[in-house]
């Protein structure tokens, strides 16, 4: 079934048909900065060896206008919120390896990435989660207290993404620093660490060249990455997500959902 949306522009207002699953972008210009927003709409299904289900979602006043968005089949609560009639975030259940989180509608798993599970945008590739965690015959985790503070454990998160930026590329330089770290206790009364990491790449435009006044560093990519950290079942369990660093405070209010979604669950014995 098509869903239709009326997508208000600053030159005028066009109406756009997607299909459950699919994705379009808005963009608009808001105080002469361009502001972009991807307006998904999802399905329940079932993806690898997790189950996924539909959750409802709630958008906030401030960013229904400033993505110049007014929906068809959407409700403006007297609260001020505007809520949607198509869920925008899945719930994808892994009990066979015990952990649970939800992730935008629009995003597809990648297999063959090298971790436990990987979801990505399509559009926007540099957006993605991943799922890692230590494995039951070489750890015996007892909680993510094991680690330290949450300062300590923010080390070893670095530590570990340095060591996966090193590039071998002649003139490319990898920078990373920890910008926030914290702690939780979630909904299901286990507690959780949050490390928040950026980091950038450089590359010089003539690695080659003799003079270093003639190598002039410039800023490839620069990115934000936001991990989880909990522990059950003697094991170590890891959420991440990537965001271009300058989407991230945009997008905080997405990535705060994704992040206090993620669980982990007690495998039956």
């Amino acid at each position: 079934m098509a869903v239709t949306a009326t997508v208000a522009m600053s030159s005028g207002v066009g109406i756009v048909k997607a299909s459950p699953g699919s994705s379009f972008r808005v963009g608009v210009s808001v105080g002469g900065c361009a502001v972009r927003k991807v307006v998904r709409f999802g399905v329940v299904a079932s993806v690898g060896k997790g189950e996924e289900v539909g959750d409802a979602v709630v958008v906030s006043r401030r960013v229904a206008i400033l993505g110049g968005l007014v929906a068809g089949g959407v409700v403006v609560s007297g609260g001020g919120e505007v809520r949607a009639a198509v869920p925008t975030y899945r719930k994808y259940v892994d009990r066979l390896d015990g952990y649970a989180f939800s992730y935008p509608a629009g995003w597809i798993q990648v297999r063959g990435a090298g971790a436990d599970v990987f979801f990505r945008d399509p559009v926007n590739l540099d957006e993605n989660l991943l799922v890692e965690m230590s494995s039951p015959s070489s750890s015996k985790f007892q909680g993510v207290e094991d680690l330290g503070t949450p300062e300590q454990a923010a080390k070893k998160v670095l530590q570990q993404q340095l060591t996966e930026f090193m590039s071998t590329r002649i003139g490319v330089r990898r920078e990373a620093n920890v910008t926030a770290t914290r702690s939780r206790v979630g909904d299901d009364g286990r507690l959780y660490y949050e490390v928040e990491v950026t980091a950038s790449s450089f590359a010089n435009n003539n690695q080659l060249a003799v003079m270093p006044g003639d190598r002039v560093a410039k800023l490839e990519w620069s990115r934000r990455y936001l991990s989880v950290l909990g522990v059950e079942n003697n094991r170590l369990y890891q959420l991440r997500l990537q965001v271009p660093e300058n989407v991230a405070d945009l997008e905080q209010q997405d990535l705060r959902q994704i992040m206090e979604s993620f669980k982990v669950l007690k495998l039956e014995a």
